[in-house]
């Protein structure tokens, strides 16, 4: 992948509640209570590893939290009770905001800036004390590998532990299980359609993750949110159904107000017929752009394939596990769902009746495992649409001090691995003369 790291601004890190500790596992807040009472300094090193192999993301969004997050507060009393106080601040703006008080909005958010400057005030940031190298977001790591070392004073960083983890395992976790579908398409284009599965928090990280593992779209904004690309979306079944379940109609529509440059994609499942769906779209789209009368097999369909307004330019199949589309013969449960035997009737339907440029995806129960399967049968698909199976299988990450005052200090089974691979952070990362913060 290319070395290049993300600008920290681009993460939306709630600072100053990472400095107070909210997200922070207990155990290592009081680890750096305890160093700061006892006056104890130590330089160690710690090594962060995945426990099985993996596609690493999250790296970037960790510098981000240690290049704000690595100090301590002049007055923790004091810094204590403002972050109380803007705690409770937002959740007053936030009643402001769903009553829509503006009054109270402005004058709210006027007093948690306010609080926020002064807390600002009493931190002191060291950063230039500490010492980073680490992989670089979508580089691949073998199983207790080092991804990133942060060699410093634990005072000032230790607490961050728990979070630091959290954001490389989620995005590594996604990451890695969609390299598997992106290797098992060979190829061919992933849509990554997992938004509906999890919270809305996580979109953002979610997709950052996939298009770092080589997914070609995302179906929200969020998920986009990190690379400025535009999401993609289909014809839902919502859709369809405010217009009586009727595919043709509901595309005609979309087609009329929709941006002409997303390419008009066609969910036609609905009447757990694809092939005939398919027709009646394209033979209703060709008589509105061209006046005159759609008759399969002699009217050639290409004026109303392809991308643009007016345009079809792919259909989706998303047939039930527990369904039978009509043009499939009943075997077993080989027979259900988005099967081969579907998409390789359809292919050769479509392309007797002219409409080899039309593109074919398919969604609804797609993992590695069965992707590749279609892959070895050489199933004509054009795109896989894949979801829920992205984001089961958690990935876990370890953190260990190896090294203490440069000597090695690290528990039974653990030590200073091979760090030839990392690249040193600072230097490519933040121009510290600057003030900005996320």
């Amino acid at each position: 992948m290319g070395n290049t790291r993300l600008d920290p601004r681009v993460f939306k890190v709630p600072i100053d509640k990472m400095r107070s500790g909210y997200y922070s596992d207990k155990y290592f807040t009081r680890l750096v209570e305890v160093l700061k009472s006892a006056g104890v300094s130590r330089r160690v090193l710690y090594q962060f590893f995945p426990r099985r192999d993996a596609v690493i993301v999250g790296i970037d969004e960790a510098l981000a939290i240690l290049r704000f997050g690595t100090g301590y507060y002049s007055d923790e009393t004091r810094a204590r009770e403002i972050s109380e106080e803007i705690i409770e601040l937002e959740r007053s703006i936030n009643h402001a905001a769903w009553d829509m008080d503006r009054e109270s909005l402005i004058q709210l958010s006027s007093q948690k800036w306010d609080l926020k400057t002064r807390l600002d005030d009493l931190w002191v940031d060291k950063w230039n004390e500490l010492e980073i190298h680490a992989l670089y977001d979508g580089d691949e790591a073998g199983e207790m590998e080092p991804i990133m070392t942060v060699d410093g004073d634990p005072r000032y960083f230790g607490y961050l532990e728990t979070v630091l983890l959290g954001v490389i395992a989620r995005a590594s976790s996604t990451a890695t299980a969609v390299k598997s579908v992106v290797k098992a398409a060979r190829g061919k284009e992933i849509l990554f359609f997992s938004a509906r599965f999890d919270h809305y928090w996580t979109q953002a990280t979610d997709g950052y993750a996939a298009l770092k593992a080589g997914a070609f779209g995302v179906s929200t904004d969020a998920n986009a949110d990190y690379w400025g690309v535009e999401s993609m979306g289909t014809i839902p079944h919502a859709l369809i159904a405010a217009y009586n379940g009727d595919t043709g109609e509901a595309a005609l529509e979309f087609d009329k107000y929709v941006d002409a440059r997303v390419n008009r994609i066609v969910l036609v499942d609905w009447d757990n017929d694809v092939i005939g769906t398919t027709y009646d779209v394209i033979s209703r789209t060709y008589t509105i752009e061209t006046g005159r009368e759609f008759i399969l097999g002699r009217t050639d369909p290409s004026p109303v394939i392809g991308t643009g307004r007016g345009r079809v330019w792919g259909v989706r199949f998303d047939t039930s596990g527990s369904l039978r589309d009509r043009s499939v013969s009943p075997k077993d449960r080989s027979s259900l769902g988005v099967c081969p035997e579907l998409v390789w009737i359809a292919r050769r339907d479509f392309d007797s009746n002219g409409m080899k440029d039309l593109k074919i995806i398919v969604s609804g129960g797609f993992n590695a495992e069965k992707i590749d399967l279609f892959e070895k049968l050489e199933v004509p698909v054009d795109v896989y649409g894949v979801g829920s199976s992205l984001l089961k299988d958690k990935l876990d990450f370890t953190a260990d001090i190896v090294e203490v005052d440069g000597k090695a200090c690290a528990k039974v089974g653990r030590g200073k691995g091979d760090l030839s691979r990392l690249s040193s952070v600072k230097s490519d990362y933040w121009n510290n003369n600057k003030k900005e913060r996320c």
